[in-house]
């Protein structure tokens, strides 16, 4: 398997965590061959494969993963053990984190918060100041655009 990223010299550090900025090896569907990425802090933070991708200020750090085709990108955050997949998108000030999962074609935007154990998938969309958190499932075409789901 060819890598599809590495990370630069350039860092840094951002809530006691080291990030490194990522550079495309190859085009993929968000980036071209050569275009800098968002902030990670490992390698495992973002999947080899697929052609998910991290971008502009966007971090991804601790055990969070982003895989498939998704996408991370404008100032959001994904930590903890958080997951990001399918073709799901998280923009904005966006934070996904804890145990909790985006995936299938959900989009989670602006300041908007999905944490604990929470799962947005299908085609929801998160945004605005909503937060999602403890058990709660958004899934199918539901939108949440400000309040708190629980």
């Amino acid at each position: 398997m060819s890598k599809k990223f590495v990370l630069t010299k350039e860092k840094k550090v951002f809530c006691g965590r080291t990030l490194f900025r990522i550079k495309a090896l190859v085009d993929l569907k968000w980036c071209k061959k050569g275009d800098l990425g968002g902030f990670v802090e490992k390698e495992a933070n973002l999947s080899q494969d697929g052609n998910a991708w991290v971008s502009g200020s966007a971090r991804v750090s601790d055990n969070a993963r982003v895989y498939g085709s998704a996408r991370v990108y404008g100032s959001a955050w994904v930590y903890g053990d958080a997951e990001v997949s399918g073709s799901a998108w998280v923009s904005g000030s966006a934070r996904v984190y804890g145990n909790a999962w985006v995936y299938g074609s959900a989009w989670v935007s602006g300041d908007a918060w999905v944490y604990g154990n929470a799962r947005v998938y299908g085609n929801a969309r998160v945004s605005g100041s909503a937060w999602v958190s403890g058990s709660a499932r958004v899934s199918g075409w539901k939108c949440v655009q400000h309040g708190w789901m629980r």
